[in-house]
């Protein structure tokens, strides 16, 4: 299992990607679903754009769906943040959608570290650009 974050898209209508998220640290592997809007998703793609030149301490969160039983399906927030030059730690925090479990309604939650280089970045950023513009269901970020 390599080390990686990817989004598969499962499901989109003309409001709303369903992406299927693997989060992966190369140990331990979380899985999820979210919904994500298509100018969030575009949004996403222009905002790593810039953040990638960010390689002196630079911090970016990049967020789909919401944690908490109010809100629909699952939850998926990353904080990438630039703390070495030429290295990007990332911060992952993951959450499935709500069932009930017994007398309670609870959802599994994740949180895992990876890194990545800036050339790997790029290759996701290229990715995501074309499953925002609908050319490929799925991008991936490898980590090292």
């Amino acid at each position: 299992m390599k080390p990686s974050i990817s989004f598969t898209k499962i499901w989109l209508d003309d409001d709303m990607v369903e992406l299927k998220i693997q989060v992966s640290n190369g140990d331990s592997v979380f899985v999820n679903e979210v919904y994500v809007g298509h100018q969030q998703l575009a949004d996403t793609v222009a905002d790593l754009n810039r953040f990638r030149s960010h390689v002196h301490g630079g911090i970016y969160d990049m967020a789909f769906g919401s944690f908490g039983p109010e809100y629909a399906h699952g939850a998926f927030h990353a904080r990438l943040h630039f703390q070495e030059r030429g290295i990007l730690f990332m911060t992952v925090k993951s959450q499935s959608d709500f069932s009930d479990f017994g007398r309670k309604n609870v959802a599994s939650e994740a949180t895992l570290y990876l890194r990545t280089e800036p050339a790997l970045l790029d290759n996701f950023i290229g990715e995501l650009r074309q499953m925002s513009g609908g050319r490929r269901d799925e991008a991936l970020l490898e980590a090292i």
